[in-house]
């Protein structure tokens, strides 16, 4: 443990799960946690009075006390500043993998702990859910707008947001691998579809940042990018196209700065140069995805505080609906070069 060498398959123990089902990220990154920590004792970790709504507590093991040295599950209390620093004292042990957990929204109340994470190059594990405006009526308080693109930010930081409960267990593998610097996993409260990976690209590709997740037949007239519960809405609205005979590309991006770190082959195998129509689509801040989309292209995001209203409605409210995604990728298609 203090050489910071892993058990020897423990990756094998990550769930697989099947299509068919719609399951919260938050909740697919519960079962994975309790799937693997048997087999890695230095995972140790809570939430901040959140751990029913983060799905974060190791069912096999007792809270850690004054009493109960051999506790495994944290109460840090209504105090994410605190977590984030004692998370940062677990990690400096060098023995431990620690992880902590709370809204998304709440990651402003733990800035300064994160930002010396990344400076000292740390790992700790942050889980963040409730990751949208999709998160439903808690409004405009509660639904996280500028949280994602202020922690991609941060140097040395981590962030994915996985598409699929598949993704999720592969983000944890990751996270868990990862050696320089904090991770923070961005989660969903609402049940989104598992992707066939039969018919569509393996999870694991989640290690590369992002990846062509559905290819077109032939060369794509465009490409379509998402991250997290946006996924599901471009591989539809790639369906849609075809029966106007626009092809699409479609590509996951769970992770900016783990595609960034790829060569180049790879990224232009992924994001051509020459095709520079592209749409991505994500329930946060548009800020910083011209880098990805180019001047050429668009990005449906969110540029306003969110509503109090039923996720579905939100969601539909701020244009994220396969419907919208077709249009703007049809306005994309059809403006001149």
């Amino acid at each position: 443990m203090a050489s910071g060498k892993l058990p020897e398959g423990w990756e094998e123990k990550l769930p697989v799960f099947e299509p068919g089902e719609e399951i919260a990220t938050r909740k697919a990154s519960g079962k994975t946690l309790n799937a693997i920590a048997e087999y890695l004792p230095q995972l140790i970790g809570g939430s901040a009075d959140l751990s029913p709504s983060t799905d974060t507590v190791l069912e096999a093991y007792q809270s850690f006390s004054a009493k109960d040295r051999d506790g495994r599950n944290f109460h840090f209390g209504i105090r994410e500043h605190a977590m984030g620093s004692i998370l940062n004292g677990m990690a400096l042990s060098n023995y431990l993998i620690p992880y902590g957990a709370t809204f998304l929204i709440f990651s402003d109340y733990m800035r300064p702990p994160l930002r010396l994470a990344a400076i000292m190059k740390i790992r700790h594990i942050m889980v963040f859910t409730h990751d949208s405006i999709a998160l439903g009526e808690d409004g405009t308080t509660h639904q996280p707008v500028e949280q994602l693109i202020g922690l991609r930010t941060v140097p040395n930081m981590t962030v994915i947001r996985p598409a699929d409960a598949n993704e999720t267990a592969q983000a944890w593998r990751v996270a868990i691998e990862h050696q320089d610097g904090p991770v923070a996993i961005a989660l969903t409260r609402q049940g989104i579809p598992v992707i066939n990976q039969n018919k569509y690209a393996s999870a694991k590709n989640l290690e590369k940042g992002a990846y062509i997740l559905s290819d077109s037949e032939g060369e794509p007239d465009m490409i379509l990018i998402a991250t997290g519960s946006e996924v599901h809405l471009i591989l539809e609205a790639q369906e849609e196209l075809k029966k106007s005979n626009i092809k699409a590309r479609v590509v996951s991006m769970p992770c900016w700065n783990l595609f960034d770190q790829q060569t180049d082959a790879y990224k232009e195998q992924v994001l051509p140069k020459k095709n520079r129509k592209r749409l991505a689509v994500e329930a946060g801040s548009p800020v910083g995805w011209m880098k990805y989309t180019t001047d050429d292209g668009d990005v449906i995001g969110i540029d306003k505080f969110g509503e109090s209203a039923p996720a579905e409605e939100v969601m539909k409210e701020y244009g994220f609906t396969v419907e919208n995604v077709v249009k703007k990728a049809k306005d994309l298609f059809l403006k001149k070069e």
